[in-house]
């Protein structure tokens, strides 16, 4: 190999990370083409995922968050990942420490971070899987089918999202031991 393409190679592994960087916004979180920029009352948001057929998915994170930034870089990164949020989840964004106020399913409306408190959330990344209906009065927190505190990895978190599609915190095989069959299925 020549030195100049020795060169330009080296030049092109050291560029590849920041190729594959997810996108920041001015807010300093990681940003995805499937996040939906909405006002913010999860009642509305809700009626639209339904109307789309789509579920709810609301997603706090915060800046700097070394484990946001692997979630985005190496779950969300993955086209299987990616697509399937895109095709089943209405996705919205709120900010651990950010003060765009947020509409509850119960009525009362605050700052992300407030609401953030309200809920008992104390670590980011924090997803909440809602059902397709909350009864009236009742906070997102409570209202949530599942939760996933935390950056997971790629069939893992692939696996929450296919169990909340197909309603499986319904049945009587919970996350760990759906998740504890597939892994056993993919190993042949």
């Amino acid at each position: 190999m020549s030195r100049r393409m020795f060169g330009a190679t080296v030049a092109l592994l050291l560029a590849a990370p920041m190729l594959l960087a997810a996108e920041i916004g001015d807010d300093g979180l990681h940003k995805q083409p499937w996040m939906r920029d909405t006002f913010k009352d999860l009642r509305e948001d809700l009626e639209e995922a339904n109307a789309e057929d789509k579920r709810l998915m609301v997603i706090f994170e915060q800046r700097g968050c070394i484990y946001c930034k692997k979630m985005h870089e190496e779950v969300f990164s993955k086209a299987e990942v990616s697509d399937f949020i895109a095709e089943n989840f209405f996705v919205v964004q709120l900010n651990m420490h950010g003060q765009t106020e947020v509409t509850d399913f119960d009525g009362e409306v605050l700052s992300e971070s407030d609401m953030a408190k309200k809920w008992g959330l104390m670590f980011t990344p924090l997803i909440l899987f809602l059902p397709e209906e909350v009864a009236e009065g009742e906070p997102a927190n409570r209202a949530a089918v599942a939760t996933m505190p935390g950056a997971f990895g790629a069939s893992t978190t692939m696996d929450l999202l296919v169990w909340v599609t197909e309603h499986g915190y319904e049945t009587d095989e919970d996350f760990q031991r759906y998740h504890a069959r597939k892994l056993k299925e993919r190993q042949g």
